[in-house]
């Protein structure tokens, strides 16, 4: 239909947000999420929903594109920097998926401080025997170190707080000191926490800042949880520490790379509890992201601004380019 805007997808949504585009635009799946294809499917694009990682040149393919929505919070998915230079906006969905998340570390939390994991697999290979020597960490009373203090970190905190009266020391930016989290140095956190769990962004800064020294810090019998990015922590040393029994156990549900290959160090490291990104992939939160992204997408269309811009600085420019381009 002449006039209708054209919104591409990296890849399926929610079937309820494919039905809320195609009641105004034409709605298209890329084939595929390789570079070349993103490359060619994004020509003729008015808005994309990301869900794959995007090349770094892909703005320079979209000559239409008014529109990039994240479906879902981390923006390392998308060139910032380019989009932005390109005037492009960019929206992301900082709430979508924050219960599905908080939900999954607790659930990690409690799997492995109690070895549930391993004892499951032992328990299907051996049978009623495995429960002989089988013991695990209760959580009541202990100290719960939450690294990026945001509304998954604070959602997981409060959870811990609630359900076994955990003390949670809080590294972060503005965290009030009167508050529940007690704003800890990283080191000290570290050293002092029973359990650990990670939730920065990835950046040139944060990089492999859980690292081996960081690491062979921790208590013995500590678990270790990284929901957030698999470029935060040194991989090789998180495997050094669950073969040589440094740690109690670890749950990784992102990784440096991914998918990882078979010869990643966490993928034959004891005690892992390894899952595939999937933390923030419920029912609902699904939905929600789904139709969330549509509905960022349908806004700035429409020259409405979203409801999370991630680069503000383009916004009015946008505003102008359009009303010249409906005058001319």
């Amino acid at each position: 239909m002449p006039g209708r805007h054209r919104v591409l997808s990296t890849s399926r949504l929610h079937p309820d947000a494919e039905d809320l585009l195609r009641q105004t635009c034409d709605y298209e799946v890329a084939p595929d999420e390789r570079p070349d294809t993103l490359r060619r499917a994004v020509v003729e694009a008015d808005a994309l929903i990301v869900r794959t990682k995007l090349p770094a040149d892909i703005f320079d393919h979209a000559r239409r594109l008014s529109a990039c929505v994240r479906h879902g919070v981390g923006l390392d998915f998308v060139p910032l920097e380019a989009a932005t230079r390109a005037g492009i906006p960019v929206a992301n969905l900082p709430s979508a998926n924050t219960q599905a998340v908080v939900e999954h570390v607790v659930g990690s939390i409690i799997v492995v401080a109690r070895g549930l994991h391993a004892l499951a697999n032992a328990f299907a290979e051996t049978g009623w025997s495995s429960r002989i020597g089988h013991s695990g960490m209760e959580l009541q009373g202990r100290t719960l170190g939450v690294v990026g203090c945001g509304r998954i970190g604070r959602g997981v905190a409060r959870a811990m707080q609630a359900a076994f009266g955990m003390r949670v020391l809080g590294f972060g930016r503005e965290l009030d000191p009167a508050g529940d989290i007690e704003p800890t140095p990283l080191d000290r956190l570290f050293a002092a926490s029973d359990a650990i769990t990670l939730h920065l962004p990835a950046t040139p800064e944060t990089r492999h800042i859980v690292d081996a020294r960081l690491l062979g810090s921790m208590k013995p019998g500590a678990v270790f949880i990284n929901a957030s990015r698999g470029e935060l922590v040194d991989s090789t040393a998180l495997a050094a520490a669950l073969r040589e029994g440094r740690i109690r156990g670890a749950a990784v549900d992102v990784f440096d790379r991914e998918p990882p290959p078979g010869d990643h160090p966490l993928r034959t490291a004891p005690n892992a509890f390894l899952t595939p990104h999937v933390a923030g992939l419920t029912d609902d939160s699904a939905r929600r992201m789904s139709v969330g992204a549509a509905e960022e997408s349908l806004r700035i269309l429409r020259g409405e601004r979203p409801l999370s811009l991630v680069n503000p600085e383009v916004w009015h420019a946008f505003l102008r380019r359009r009303q010249h381009e409906r005058t001319t």
